[in-house]
Order: structure tokens, then sequence, then C-alpha cells
């Protein structure tokens, strides 16, 4: 099948609201997973995972934190603004945006919009310490909805004034209210790297028990960053699905990371945003057999523009971002990825994928309809009739490839 000429409504189902988890279960590990393998569905709990793994297998994982990312002004008319982060601009580097002091630059999504115009300013004063500090919001632009932020401690970072004056953003779907507990329960247990605007939820299942498991039978666990983007929740509203405007998400990569996917044997993501750091990562490579220098920047088609038989192995390709890295003596890459992973995208990382159950007709589908095919429907259909809890906040499943479009070696 060619790309542009998916159906969307060939990836839709029918998902009862009381299947929506709204809050997570008390003990992470507890939840239910789904295992499919060789074509066989198995179910079990999250706790059982390392059964399931082995010393031939690496997870990876991405280790970026939720940030407070929802804000709230209120105007002097007594009407209320809602400013939602959505990514940097000044500084446009992530890290560098949360650890920034007295100013910084952001595009946003704005509730109530129609009640400001363009220079306008809101204002919130916290306190801190003894001294109050004053944060201004100004509309740069209307249309983009971009956002200039002050404030006039400069003994105070972003990240620390944000802490004090946002909400954790939870996903639209909830349909509930920020809570206290969410500021624990909607971050992984490993999360370290402030910036995203939304958990990479498949990893919430994570606990120190199961990882220590994981460890001691011998799989790797590695760590790299993607920080989830607000584009992340966007619904598909065009008819021909390559048309839908693909979010930019910031990845940032360590040498380490490198080395350990050349070491790697078979490749776990843990959800699908390192899928999508991962997949991108191998497409950089590409670029940079063609152009040394090519910027670490992954476009949305590009990974359909080429012969799958004229590929480089995975090893090959990452070998060439190493290659890069050493040359221009970097521990580190930032880069941006929009990758779009639709049906007959030829898979060249990822043997398995952890992940949660996702809502119908979203890239996310398309992207687990991609990586096991056809059998998405009955995976779906399975863990309905399984009453397993659904989204966010809800069950999880391990897929295995059906089958494998790259060469490891």
């Amino acid at each position: 099948m060619r790309i542009d000429e998916i159906n969307l409504q060939d990836y839709t189902y029918k998902l009862p609201e009381d299947r929506i988890a709204k809050f997570p279960l008390e003990k992470r590990d507890e939840s239910k997973l789904l295992v499919f393998q060789n074509e066989q569905i198995t179910h079990t709990q999250f706790k059982n995972l390392p059964l399931f793994l082995t010393e031939n297998d690496t997870l990876f994982f991405n280790d970026t934190k939720v940030i407070p990312a929802r804000m709230y002004f209120q105007k002097e008319t007594g009407a209320v603004i809602e400013i939602f982060l959505l990514h940097p601009i000044t500084p446009a580097e992530v890290h560098s945006a949360m650890i920034s002091t007295q100013k910084c630059t952001w595009a946003c999504a704005i509730g109530n919009l129609k009640k400001i115009k363009q220079g306008n300013s809101l204002v919130r004063t916290v306190e801190i310490g003894q001294e109050l500090t004053v944060l201004k919001a100004t509309l740069l632009d209307y249309e983009l909805q971009t956002v200039d932020f002050e404030w006039n401690n400069p003994l105070i970072s972003f990240s620390e004034l944000l802490v004090l004056v946002g909400e954790i953003p939870l996903p639209p779907y909830l349909k509930r209210e920020a809570e206290e507990s969410d500021k624990a329960d909607y971050q992984t247990i490993y999360a370290k790297n402030e910036g995203a605007v939304a958990a990479p939820t498949a990893g919430l299942h994570f606990t120190d028990d199961v990882l220590d498991k994981l460890q001691k039978q011998g799989v790797k666990l590695d760590y790299l960053t993607l920080h989830v983007a607000g584009g992340t929740f966007q619904p598909i509203r065009h008819e021909k699905i390559t048309d839908h405007p693909m979010h930019a998400e910031q990845m940032v990569v360590s040498k380490q990371n490198i080395e350990n996917l050349i070491d790697s044997e078979k490749i776990v993501a843990v959800g699908t945003t390192a899928m999508r750091t991962l997949e991108s990562l191998y497409w950089y490579g590409v670029k940079l057999i063609t152009i040394p220098d090519a910027p670490f920047q992954i476009q949305k088609l590009m990974p359909y523009r080429y012969a799958p038989d004229l590929l480089p192995s995975r090893k090959e390709a990452f070998k060439e971002v190493l290659n890069y890295m050493k040359k221009n003596q970097l521990q580190t890459i930032t880069g941006k990825t929009e990758i779009m992973i639709l049906p007959s995208y030829p898979f060249q990382v990822c043997d398995a994928l952890i992940t949660n159950f996702h809502l119908p007709s979203t890239t996310l589908i398309l992207l687990i309809a991609a990586f096991v095919g056809e059998h998405w429907q009955n995976i779906y259909e399975q863990a309905l009739l399984n009453n397993y809890r659904f989204l966010s906040f809800g069950d999880s499943s391990l897929l295995f490839n059906t089958k494998t479009h790259h060469s490891s070696t």
C-alpha cells in the first residue's frame, strides 16, 4: 500500500468512555500487560515483563521530564487566560530555555485568546522566600501565539518558576483537573531532563523492582531523550493522512547511546517516543552518508523516499553518526524529528515496543499498525474483551515486530 492511499477509517475502533483510565493504579507494575509475540497473544501483569526478555535485549527509555506547562493568568477585567507551553523559541534548545534566568520565549497554545491582543502583557506575582517575584507574559504574535516571559529575579530559573506557577498538563481526554498526586503519577520514575509537555506514558509502569529484575537477568538498559511536544494530542483532520502536520520534537542523544545501539543485538523501544528517536537516529545516519555535515533534522516523509534494498544496516548507519560525533568532538547531539511512521514504514531499528493503548484514528494507531501489521485490530479487540484500561494511565503491551525489515549486522 502506498502511504497516500491510507484510509484513516481503517484505523479506528470503538473506545467506550469507561475504558479510559482517569487515574493510575496504586502500584504501577500491577497494570495488565498484553504480550504479542509470534502472532500469539498472552495476558499477564507488567511486573512479569522480565519473563519475556533476555540478555540479548537492550531497552531504550525516554528520560524526558514533564514540566508544569499549563499556566493561568487573570486580567484586570477578571478574564482568565490559559497559557500552555508547546516548545521554546529563544533559546530554542529545551534545556537552555529551562535554565534561563529573567527571559525566554515560547510557542504556546492560548486559551481565551480572543480576550487579549498582540502586545498585551499578563502578570503573576509569586512569593519566593521573603521576596515577591513578578512574572510577565507578553503576547508577541497573535497568529503564532508566541509569548515572551520575563521575571525580575535573576536567581530563579524558568524551570523553578514553573514549579511555583504552573500545573501538570494532563491529556485533554482525561477530562479532569490536575491533582496534587499527578505531579508524581504523571512522571516516570527515571524522568531526568525537563522539557516535555506530556509524559512518555509507556514508562509509567516501570518500578525499581522491575528495573532491578531486568538487570539481574542481563537485560541492558539505556536512556535517551525526546521532549514530547503538545502536538502529540493533535487529531488527524486531513483526508489525505500525509497532509497531517507532524509536530517536530527535540531529541538529545549521547555518544554512549550510539555506542550501545551499535553493540545491541535486539532493541526494545520503551514507548512510541523512544521508537521515534531510535528510528530518526538511523535516518540521520543515512543522511550523513551522502551529506557529511547534514543537520540532525528528520522530515516526516523522509523514510519513504528510499528503496529498502539499497539502505545501510542499522549498525552502518549508527557508525556514521558515531564518526560524525567523534570528528566534531561531541558527547551529545541535539536534533529535531517530525518522522511519520505509517503502515509500510520500513523499520530499521526496533525489534520490540512497549506501549500503552492509544486513541483510535491517530498517528499513534498508525504507528502500531505499521509495527504489527493487521494484527493491531485483534490486539485491541482482545484488550477490550479482557477489560484492559486505555490511554495514558491505562495498561500496557509488549509488541514484537511481525517481520524483520532491517539487517542488524
